[in-house]
């Protein structure tokens, strides 16, 4: 079986494809990943194909939505036909894989949707994430129930892409679809997320399937000096907000924050290249490093909220501060804070104070039985399920 992975995102969008095309690999399957360029050297050390899509996304600005959604309809028209050659089918993640539904159909190969959080499918239990609002439309009216949130969501959708999606499909001999989100999350969306963590409202409905987490096994050493670091005195409290835009004075929050409490930091740098601009012994500024490993280590881990964040600090007991900032990542700080794994900061950036207190509340000791039971419970075969998925579809589909 030849696999098609594609996303558009950062980080925490291409880290679960990995980790799928990984277990094919594992399989004796083959899987080639369909991601921005700024994610090439690091898949191909890992040993899977890569083609790269569109500008990196490190640094994208948008400026224009209309002439984005057209141009990004465009430019994956033409790489996700030319990247799916050969294959037997694609999984896409993400809401702006706009054309890989349609490049499937067309090749006559299974295709699958796979959202990384619950709340990115439509049900009537629960609104969807919140997005920026859209210059000249209204916002909705207050006290508006799920369905007429999910209902804008899609006219939302099909307004921004809808007109560019039917005129490619129209190009390469495809009927017009009369939703672009319908579409682009097809018959029987996944959820590549832990069922415990974030499960999906409504176990009974078979039209979506939840095979758990993808989670890339993370075997590296830490490097000497966060050993050392670690080594050095009481288990540090983590900060890091992964792909997160973050003023840069936010690190001195983090740093003032931990020691108001009379604790050491390690501070991930980030996308935004948090610094301190001085070196101090009970802070170390970390790169990219295996956070398996260190959660493991650490006091409390306060983070942005994206799924694989969540997901790795509860693997590993780790009680959380969840700071939110976008879309899914207000989900996830609820579902923490329900789940009594940690505390849901308020959206946007900490003060001292409010981060002092939230880490004064998952810092008190007897929460470890919790934090254990939750740990326990995240399941570790989401990729091998999604493989095994994936081969009944081909199987189904070809015949072979």
């Amino acid at each position: 079986m030849r696999t098609l992975l594609s996303t558009i995102g950062s980080r925490g969008d291409v880290q679960p494809l990995v980790a799928l095309g990984l277990e094919l690999k594992r399989g004796g399957h083959h899987a080639r990943l369909l991601v921005p360029p700024d994610f090439r050297e690091w898949i191909e050390s890992c040993g899977l194909e890569v083609t790269a899509i569109g500008p990196a996304v490190r640094n994208a600005a948008i400026t224009d939505r209309r002439r984005m959604a057209e141009e990004t309809v465009a430019t994956q028209f033409e790489a996700v036909t030319a990247a799916a050659a050969g294959c037997d089918a694609i999984v896409a993640a993400t809401a702006l894989q706009i054309a890989a539904h349609s490049i499937a159909e067309k090749k006559g190969m299974p295709y699958v949707f796979a959202a990384y959080c619950p709340i990115v499918l439509p049900s009537p239990r629960h609104a969807p994430p919140p997005l920026p609002p859209v210059p000249g439309q209204p916002d909705a009216a207050a006290g508006a129930g799920n369905d007429e949130l999910w209902a804008r969501d899609a006219a939302r959708f099909d307004d921004l892409f809808g007109a560019a999606l039917n005129a490619h499909r129209e190009a390469i001999g495809l009927a017009p679809v009369a939703s672009a989100r319908g579409h682009v999350f097809g018959e029987q969306p996944w959820i590549a997320a832990d069922p415990t963590l974030g499960p999906w409202p409504d176990p009974a409905d078979t039209g979506v399937f939840q095979p758990g987490a993808w989670i890339l096994a993370d075997e590296r050493p830490l490097p000497p000096d966060v050993t050392a670091f670690l080594d050095g005195g009481d288990p540090p409290v983590y900060f890091g907000f992964g792909s997160m835009r973050a003023p840069q004075d936010v690190a001195r929050v983090l740093v003032d924050t931990a020691r108001a409490l009379g604790r050491r930091a390690v501070v991930s740098r980030g996308w935004a290249d948090l610094s301190m601009g001085e070196d101090a012994p009970d802070v170390l500024l970390a790169g990219e490093v295996n956070l398996q490993a260190l959660f493991r280590r650490v006091a409390a881990v306060v983070h942005h909220g994206g799924a694989g964040t969540t997901t790795l600090a509860a693997q590993a007991g780790a009680p959380q501060v969840v700071v939110p900032q976008i879309y899914d990542q207000h989900y996830w700080a609820r579902r923490v804070e329900q789940l009594g794994a940690g505390v849901a900061h308020a959206p946007g950036m900490p003060t001292v104070d409010s981060l002092a207190r939230a880490l004064d509340v998952v810092l008190r000791p007897g929460g470890a039985p919790r934090l254990q039971s939750i740990a326990a419970a995240v399941r570790t075969d989401g990729t091998e399920r999604a493989v095994a998925r994936l081969l009944t579809l081909t199987t189904r589909t070809h015949g072979s």
